[in-house]
């Protein structure tokens, strides 16, 4: 049997799951397929915790600050589920924008302040920081492992079908559709969708690239192996942000891949890592072990710049970013099929944002930013 379905949804992590939310709350009949099963560790949607920092200046991301601050807070509410701890961010180091964070922020009406080192020492004894620290108290941590199954428990009440362990095999653009071809553990089923909305994370490119439609070129997309760990606390009286250091010159700086994220994932310690600079990889041909070099860097990092850590004691972690050029994400429409894709490991915070906007391509009811056009 050849089944009819309005819109499907490819991918089942973070934005596909947000996608389905938003779409079932303007009743869209939405259909999910996920390729692995609920709370994988494959992609880049699992653990515990996700800096949401709020250091941006450009406009369009400071404006989705905003509203995924609002979206967040009425998803716990509708969920029950405790979603946001707001520890605050702290960004320090010689970063040059800085100063434009602070005023995009301010102006947006979001708390940002800037203060000494040794002030920011006092209250973060975890931490050495130096030179400029800004400190955004509307920040904090977001938890993946609540989150999605809460916007699929949401969507599925709202008449959502969510289908783990559904594996698109067959995808083609049509003038009045797309074709489908779905393989589970009780064969093959093939579809034909209104629309579709991938959201495939690293697979993006394979899944398009086998529609075999040159419309459906999207921006260069490079999937990394991230290798964060996490380590042990050793000061058990610290206060913990999240925060992000900025590289500079100098001694303390050598052997640095690249900035650093952070924050305290509860029961596993600090999580550290760097940002975007792991091997290139095929999704579906992963090592999941860290990159020797890499993971001995961050472990002096966390000796240099950590000394509320024990930077030998740790348990390294493995995701992935899928990035674009540019480090703006794809949101775009493309005849009946609609892209989210390219979060380049910045995404997270912006979920339910992304799943509106989403909604808002898949319904036609006003196109995303300019600066994510699958074209630029």
């Amino acid at each position: 049997m050849h089944t009819i379905l309005d819109t499907v949804v490819i991918g089942g992590g973070a934005m596909g799951s947000a996608a389905a939310w938003a779409l079932s709350r303007r009743g869209r009949h939405v259909t999910l397929v996920e390729q692995f099963g609920p709370g994988h560790r494959i992609g880049a949607s699992h653990g515990t915790t996700r800096n949401l920092n709020p250091g941006y200046h450009r406009p369009e991301y400071v404006a989705m600050l905003a509203e995924g601050l609002a979206l967040w807070d009425e998803l716990e509410q509708d969920s029950g589920e405790k979603l946001l701890t707001r520890t605050g961010i702290v960004n320090h180091g010689p970063e040059p924008m800085l100063p434009d964070v602070a005023a995009a922020l301010t102006q947006a009406g979001n708390r940002a302040e800037f203060l000494r080192p040794a002030e920011a020492a006092e209250r973060w004894g975890g931490i050495r920081f130096d030179q400029q620290v800004l400190h955004m108290p509307d920040g904090g941590q977001l938890n993946p492992e609540a989150a999605l199954p809460a916007f699929q428990r949401l969507a599925v009440a709202r008449g959502a079908d969510i289908r783990h362990h559904t594996k698109v095999v067959d995808f083609e653009v049509m003038d009045d559709g797309v074709r489908l071809g779905f393989e589970t553990a009780a064969g093959t089923e093939v579809v034909t969708a209104a629309q579709v909305v991938v959201t495939a994370g690293g697979w993006t490119e394979k899944l398009l690239g086998a529609a075999g439609n040159a419309k459906l070129r999207v921006p260069k997309l490079t999937v990394t192996q991230e290798q964060p760990a996490h380590f042990r606390i050793t000061d058990g009286q610290a206060v913990w942000p999240g925060f992000n250091h900025y590289p500079g010159t100098g001694g303390d700086y050598q052997g640095w891949y690249s900035p650093v994220y952070g924050m305290h994932t509860p029961g596993e310690g600090i999580k550290a890592g760097w940002h975007g600079v792991g091997p290139v990889v095929d999704p579906d041909r992963r090592s999941f072990q860290p990159e020797p070099k890499q993971l001995a860097a961050l472990q002096d990092y966390a000796r240099t710049w950590l000394p509320g850590v024990d930077p030998d004691s740790f348990e390294a972690i493995s995701c992935t970013y899928t990035t674009t050029p540019d480090e703006d994400f794809i949101l775009d429409r493309i005849g009946p099929v609609v892209i989210g894709a390219g979060f380049s490991g910045h995404g997270f915070k912006f979920t339910p944002v992304v799943g509106r906007i989403l909604a808002d391509l898949a319904t036609g009811t006003r196109p995303a930013p300019e600066i994510f056009r699958a074209s630029r």
